[in-house]
């Protein structure tokens, strides 16, 4: 600890026991700055949000809507990709609470987003996540409407498979070693259907609303990857009464490890 010196001058009996006193308290005052200066860092840390990352995915886009819009996150716009049939690039994103807003051309005054734009909230603590775009032809802004797929490690793990029934018809059947039963507009997680990289069996029937009678919908073979995790559709089709299963895989390389 640096030394301080004082004017004030006494006797040598004084001075002795003055610097007695100090150097008894010194250890507990070491000890107290010491436990403050450690806390100081972990505090700062622990308040400090962590940034965002998404993958867009435009499901069933209509050949007329739009390949890319304009994502403005509060605070910045950037050029976005809108895939149907794969998930975008991986997009990083500000930390804290979004509301995001896809746009057709670039914006940078928050106060100037058009009304009735398409938009999303995304938590300060949803720091992965899917951007489910899809058509809405009646939005004068942009043709789509906008949801948020919270894609965290603790929601969806490697080789795990999250589904969503968008139609009226419950869905069942067995994928590899794992049983899916899903109702209509429910949403399912199902864990690894096979171990390694190898294809396993799979076969789906669903049942239509007021008709007890099972129908086929998928028997084949599907390509499990442990090291991806994927988001799975069951979606209607125009003119036809068979739902149909779109499975998108997710695969991210391996962050680098710090030396």
């Amino acid at each position: 600890m640096p030394s301080h010196c004082s004017g004030w001058a006494g006797d040598e009996k004084s001075t002795r026991s003055s610097l007695i006193l100090t150097n008894n308290h010194q250890p507990s005052f070491i000890l107290k700055l010491l436990v403050l200066l450690l806390l100081l860092p972990a505090a700062a840390f622990a308040q400090k949000p962590s940034a965002h990352t998404c993958r867009i995915l435009f499901l069933s886009g209509p050949d007329d809507a739009p390949e890319k819009l304009h994502l403005f996150d509060g605070a910045k716009s950037r050029e976005v990709e809108l895939p149907r049939m794969n998930f975008s690039l991986v997009y990083q994103l500000p930390a804290g609470a979004l509301n995001l807003c896809l746009l057709p051309a670039p914006l940078a005054d928050p106060a100037k987003v058009p009304r009735g734009a398409p938009s999303a909230t995304v938590a300060e603590g949803v720091t992965d996540f899917y951007l489910l775009v899809t058509s809405d032809p009646a939005n004068t802004v942009a043709p789509v409407r906008l949801q948020v797929i919270n894609a965290g490690a603790d929601k969806l793990k490697a080789g795990q498979t999250l589904w969503f029934n968008l139609t009226a018809n419950a869905v069942g059947g067995t994928l590899g070693t794992e049983k899916l039963a899903i109702q209509a507009g429910a949403r399912a997680t199902v864990d690894a259907p096979a171990s390694g990289n190898r294809n396993y069996q799979v076969n789906l029937a669903f049942r239509i609303p007021g008709d007890e009678q099972l129908y086929p919908l998928c028997e084949t073979q599907w390509l499990h990857d442990p090291r991806s995790r994927s988001v799975a559709f069951i979606i209607n089709e125009n003119g036809n009464r068979s739902p149909r299963v779109m499975v998108f895989p997710d695969y991210r390389e391996p962050k680098p490890e710090k030396p």
